[in-house]
């Protein structure tokens, strides 16, 4: 069952925000997200949280300073997905702007499908081969979990300093300097970092550290500001929540994206998915860039999308954007393919009666690829509101070992609810890590059955009938007046996305021709319904991956945007739901 309702918020708040200066729509959109005071509106950089209340945040400054100046050898440990690869080219960018391009320093990252996730023992055996071998090793995007890794490290006379963001484990590692705002004791504000914001965090503490060292002044210092494209891309495309201080990050980013100064690297990436760098927002982010930029990491070595990061060549970036542009087409097909025999097994179980019974689904398939698993995971979440988990076996694994990852709803802690299964059955999780709303894990094959049959339960337990009712929230009907491509352009230019979601409104509609594209999207063309609408000319609407038509009237909710077309821009209603009660 579906529920439509609309999101509540103060008259008195928009007005408020409205005489402030604030485009009327913006206004109301904005108190119905929280924003209930003028001030707030302000997304200048001087309005960041201090890294001051970072914990560890200026003692591991200060160590950085140290190793700096005593010029000792540094690794870089990254996650293979997005967020580890901008972190990764934030750090070494950074490092070598406050240190000097002589900075000796490198970067690792593991295969996903021989080393697992984090600094695992093999991870660090591999950093130990390095020439020169690293004194210190730097974690980004991992590490808060990685308790046997850094144990290794100090056997083979290496330190390590985690910077992360995930949530830890019962115990910590015994690293040198751990910085992460979701560890005992941090009372920053904003537990929404993502792993390159942390890591951009400790570098704006380390050019303070090393400002008060007298290496430089304040109108000499390195402009670490310039890696804030590389922060945005990050923080979107790992789908953290969007509070003040992470709109901030994104916000800067975003500038230096239109206006043509970000890296080169992600100035290639626009140009692979075909899209304007100069109108660049967070959907360009989170649903074209990011994916291009993750696909190395899902089926190959996300060393090339950090090369890419790193590169200061235009030629040369272009190069590796478009061979990340053809892996993650072939992600596409491999993606599709999974997704297609995924249905296909829960239709069975539909058919079997069981399907609408359950609060959960867990699959796995021996054909499947591990690295596209949580995209599939996440489709399968979306369609039936059901947290997801999607297993593929793990290779070097004698075949007998299956990861999976696994993608929740709102409402449903899924790391969480994995530890109460750890927890109830003691080694029948190999391992796991993650937050609210994905996580990872490992299995043994023989135990599936077993595990997804605990994994229900514990979903059962948690997840009530409102949570499981599928809630569209949308953001009220708009006036006639607002359908331009005005609006369409005013809404793209501000910062949405989790947590502070983008708007999606409602109405009711008259339906008139109806065509496919690709034989799999809906394309329509609509009239609004009620006081003024009738005079109005008819919009275009799509409908992605929809096939089934809609009845000559229909209550719609949709996302209006502006679609640019040689060189001619109209209104397009990109349809989210049909309210058919």
């Amino acid at each position: 069952m579906s529920v439509f309702a609309q999101r509540p918020f103060s008259d008195r708040t928009a007005g408020w925000l409205q005489q402030s200066g604030l485009h009327p729509l913006l206004a109301r959109l904005y108190a119905a997200r929280g924003v209930d005071k003028p001030e707030e509106l302000s997304l200048d950089l001087k309005q960041l949280l201090s890294p001051t209340e970072l914990r560890n945040c200026i003692s591991t400054a200060t160590l950085l300073a140290d190793i700096l100046e005593r010029k000792e050898s540094m690794l870089v440990v990254a996650d293979y997905d997005c967020d580890g690869a901008t972190a990764c080219a934030v750090a070494l960018r950074g490092l070598k702007m406050l240190g000097g391009p002589d900075t000796a320093i490198q970067f690792l990252v593991p295969n996903r499908f021989t080393m697992g996730y984090g600094l695992t023992p093999e991870v660090v055996d591999l950093a130990a081969q390095q020439t020169p071998k690293p004194k210190y090793l730097i974690t980004v995007d991992n590490g808060i979990a990685s308790e046997a890794g850094v144990d290794r490290a100090r056997e083979l006379g290496m330190e390590v300093i985690v910077t992360d963001h995930h949530l830890p484990g019962d115990r910590l590692p015994k690293a040198t300097a751990i910085v992460n705002p979701n560890q005992p004791g941090c009372t920053f504000p904003s537990k929404a970092l993502a792993g390159v914001g942390v890591m951009f965090y400790l570098l704006v503490a380390l050019r303070a550290e090393l400002r008060q060292r007298g290496k430089f002044t304040a109108q000499t210092q390195p402009k670490i500001e310039n890696l804030l494209d590389l922060v945005a891309l990050g923080t979107v495309a790992d789908v953290a929540q969007l509070d003040r201080n992470n709109r901030i990050l994104v916000s800067n980013g975003l500038k230096r994206i239109r206006m043509g100064v970000s890296q080169a690297g992600i100035q290639a990436l626009f140009q692979a998915a075909v899209r304007d760098p100069r109108k660049a927002n967070t959907f360009d982010l989170g649903f074209a860039i990011g994916p291009r930029l993750n696909a190395a990491g899902r089926l190959a070595d996300m060393t090339l999308g950090i090369r890419l990061l790193l590169c200061d060549q235009p030629d040369e970036a272009i190069e590796l954007a478009y061979e990340l542009d053809r892996i993650n087409r072939e992600r596409r097909v491999i993606e599709g393919g999974m997704q297609e025999a995924a249905l296909a097994h829960l239709a069975e179980d539909q058919l079997a009666g069981t399907m609408a019974e359950r609060s959960s689904i867990c699959l796995w398939n021996q054909q499947w690829h591990q690295g596209v698993v949580g995209i599939v995971a996440s489709r399968l979440k979306e369609r039936f509101n059901r947290p997801a988990i999607v297993f593929a076996p793990a290779d070097g694994a004698a075949g007998e070992e299956l990861r999976g990852s696994g993608r929740s709803i709102s409402g449903f802690h899924l790391r969480d609810a994995l530890d109460v299964v750890s927890k109830r059955e003691p080694g029948l999780i190999l391992k796991f890590g993650g937050h609210a709303m994905a996580a990872g894990l490992s299995i043994r094959k023989a135990d599936f059955e077993q595990f997804d049959t605990l994994f229900q339960l514990v979903a059962a337990e948690l997840l009530s009938d409102e949570l499981l009712e599928r809630r569209h929230i949308h953001d009220g009907v708009l006036d006639p007046s607002e359908f331009t491509t005005e609006t369409g352009d005013l809404l793209a230019e501000e910062i949405w996305g989790q947590g502070f979601p983008q708007p999606i409104f409602y109405g009711e509609f008259e339906i008139g021709q109806q065509s496919l594209m690709k034989e799999k999207h809906l394309r329509l063309q609509l009239r609004p319904l009620g006081d003024g609408h009738l005079a109005s000319k008819p919009l275009t609407g799509v409908w992605f991956n929809r096939t089934q038509p809609l009845p000559a009237k229909a209550r719609l909710a949709y996302r209006l945007v502006t679609d640019r077309f040689q060189g001619q821009a109209r209104v397009q209603l990109m349809i989210e739901a049909h309210d058919e009660g």
